[in-house]
């Protein structure tokens, strides 16, 4: 498999070549963060009366909505009707609010095209990632692997989706580029070892993303296929 030589925008002493590159999906890759806003605002208006300040909306974002759901102190039964509650609303109207982010579906072709070795690591369920995909114009056929929340036991910001999705592809960290758009992301890439590449266009700010000290910073999804060659 041909490898994809790394360049850095940042001057940073990058030597090794690496050839597997470690997307997350909302906010990454898919435009889909209007939606998620929607359903969490939705759910607990439904199941709490209220609606939540962004803050709280943004603690959340990027952890699985089990997770986040039991840090607003629901218990069991409670989370797994928020849960519905916000799947529910989430696909109803996802074909309708969510997009691939421009130049994205070219970069990780490009990738692709290359030899690359590719994969989704991502806090949603597998089943809701591969419908973004491929409403969103993605060929699941790039990705050698797709991790979800319902694959691991413990997600992002745990390294273990990241470190499941290398043994998926058959590759190692020092070959491997997490590139997402939370610290999250970020985190769960540096704790297996790979590189990291922040993204400018998702919702966080960047103080917040660039305090990770990520490898990578992508301003737009064109820079994807740069960082690889």
């Amino acid at each position: 498999m041909p490898t994809c030589p790394v360049r850095t925008r940042r001057s940073l002493p990058l030597a090794t070549k690496l050839d597997t590159f470690l997307f997350d999906l909302d906010g990454t890759l898919i435009d889909s963060i209007a939606l998620i806003r929607r359903s969490y605002v939705h759910t607990l208006r439904v199941h709490r009366g209220y609606e939540p300040d962004e803050s709280v909306f943004l603690s959340g974002l990027g952890r699985p909505l089990r997770w986040q759901f039991r840090e607003l102190g629901a218990d069991d039964a409670e989370v797994e009707a928020m849960v519905a509650t916000y799947r529910t609303f989430n696909l109803a109207h996802h074909d309708a609010m969510v997009s691939a982010f421009p130049g994205a579906v070219e970069a990780v072709s490009e990738l692709a095209a290359r030899g690359c070795r590719l994969a989704i690591v991502t806090s949603k369920f597998r089943s809701g990632a591969q419908r973004g995909l491929k409403h969103c114009g993605f060929d699941e056929r790039w990705f050698g692997a797709i991790v979800g929340a319902d694959d691991v036991v413990e997600p992002k910001p745990d390294p273990e989706p990241v470190v499941r999705a290398l043994e998926l592809l058959g590759s190692t960290a020092e070959r491997a580029v997490m590139v997402g758009d939370s610290p999250h992301d970020l985190a769960s890439g540096r704790a297996a070892g790979t590189r990291t590449a922040a993204v400018a266009w998702g919702p966080f700010p960047r103080a917040e993303l660039l305090a990770t000290s990520p490898n990578f910073w992508l301003e737009r999804p064109a820079d994807i296929a740069g960082v690889a060659g």
